[in-house]
């Protein structure tokens, strides 16, 4: 029996999660060795596209509409701004780039068809394009496929059991279809939790299983440390400490060891020493940049001192899969059409305005006295 293979339920992972800290760590890196580069941390970037005024009520998050934070809400950015600030991240050194937008689900509209086209130009800049978008349905994810998205991020947040002290609009099955509806279009699952909400470590090892329990486990799994905003309802919890987030990230290599763990939200809290513990754990990707959809994140600056000090070097786009290639969206092809006879129209009226009101001025010829 494989050392992973030992643990698939829940009693054998709270025994691997209680284990002394050094014990566990040194399992997990035995395991991460096995299938990834250690040296290899890939950095992503997260951006915002829609940002704030969700009527979602997830107690954790600043960009409910109905929690008053101190974050704006904005319309959906441009396709130009989306490309602008994606060469910047490459720049940068990232090679995945996650777009988040604040709805409860996708709405097959301009906007979705402007979402199409962000990921068709990111694709071509020949990043990874991650998507978190919320709920979506089969045909969505095909759309996206189809532009050339590499991954969908739809976290479960947390176990099945506590998931109602977290959210009350959506439920726990509806998160598993859209994941489903991921899968079933071909597209890389990213999913994943976040800890310090108030939950039991039970709950946490709950989560894991649920994601044991799929028949495919997502290709990533972010792990996330509450990071507490005033205005929501999880204001006042305490911050974890960085060991949880070791333990939390250790647990989660050996259970599924050929996943990529992300290093996700939280990391501001963490000490440099916390982070190379949680590289050496099995977290294989960190997000770069100064904010991670609303909340503060290390610089770029930061990360690339850490990684100098540690030894880690930056992995590369589609390290672990194929480019994904995008095809022509009909949806947007039809509206470009449109949009050009709309134009072409438009030019010739104008035109014809033009000519038929220039009239040669009428000079009245006066005899000169």
């Amino acid at each position: 029996m494989s050392t992973t293979q030992k643990y698939t339920t829940k009693e054998a992972l709270l025994e691997l999660y209680n284990k002394p800290l050094l014990e566990l760590v040194f399992e997990a890196a035995t395991v991460h060795r096995m299938y990834h580069d250690p040296r290899e941390v890939q950095m992503s970037s997260l951006l915002s596209i829609k940002t704030g005024g969700c009527p979602e009520d997830c107690g954790y998050c600043p960009q409910a509409a109905r929690y008053h934070t101190d974050v704006e809400a904005h319309k959906l950015m441009s396709v130009e701004s989306v490309i602008e600030q994606a060469k910047n991240a490459k720049l940068n050194g990232s090679s995945r780039l996650c777009m988040g937008a604040a709805w409860r689900e996708v709405r097959d509209n301009k906007d979705f068809d402007n979402v199409i086209e962000m990921v068709q130009a990111v694709n071509d800049l020949d990043m990874e394009v991650c998507c978190t978008l919320g709920m979506m349905n089969e045909d969505q994810a095909k759309r996206l496929k189809n532009a050339g998205l590499f991954a969908y991020n739809h976290n479960l947040d947390t176990s099945a059991d506590y998931y109602d002290d977290v959210i009350s609009t959506r439920e726990y099955e509806d998160r598993l279809n859209t994941i489903d509806n991921a899968r079933k279009a071909g597209i890389s699952v990213c999913s994943g939790g976040i800890i310090g909400m108030g939950e039991a470590v039970e709950d946490r090892i709950g989560l894991l299983m649920s994601y044991m329990q799929m028949e495919t486990p997502p290709e990533s799994i972010p792990i996330n440390a509450l990071v507490a905003v005033e205005g929501t309802p999880m204001a006042e919890q305490k911050p974890i400490e960085q060991w949880e987030m070791i333990r939390m990230v250790a647990t989660t290599r050996i259970a599924f060891p050929k996943s990529v763990v992300r290093l996700s939200a939280g990391r501001t809290k963490m000490n440099m020493e916390g982070q190379a513990l949680c590289f050496m754990a099995g977290a294989s990707s960190i997000f770069a940049g100064d904010k991670l959809l609303t909340t503060p994140n290390p610089e770029f600056n930061e990360d690339k001192a850490m990684f100098e000090i540690l030894g880690l070097v930056p992995k590369q786009s589609f390290a672990d899969g194929e480019k994904p290639v995008s095809q022509p969206d009909p949806i947007i092809e039809a509206r470009k059409a449109k949009e050009a006879v709309r134009a072409e129209e438009l030019a010739i009226a104008r035109e014809k305005i033009k000519d038929e009101s220039f009239q040669p001025r009428k000079v009245k010829v006066v005899d000169s006295l």
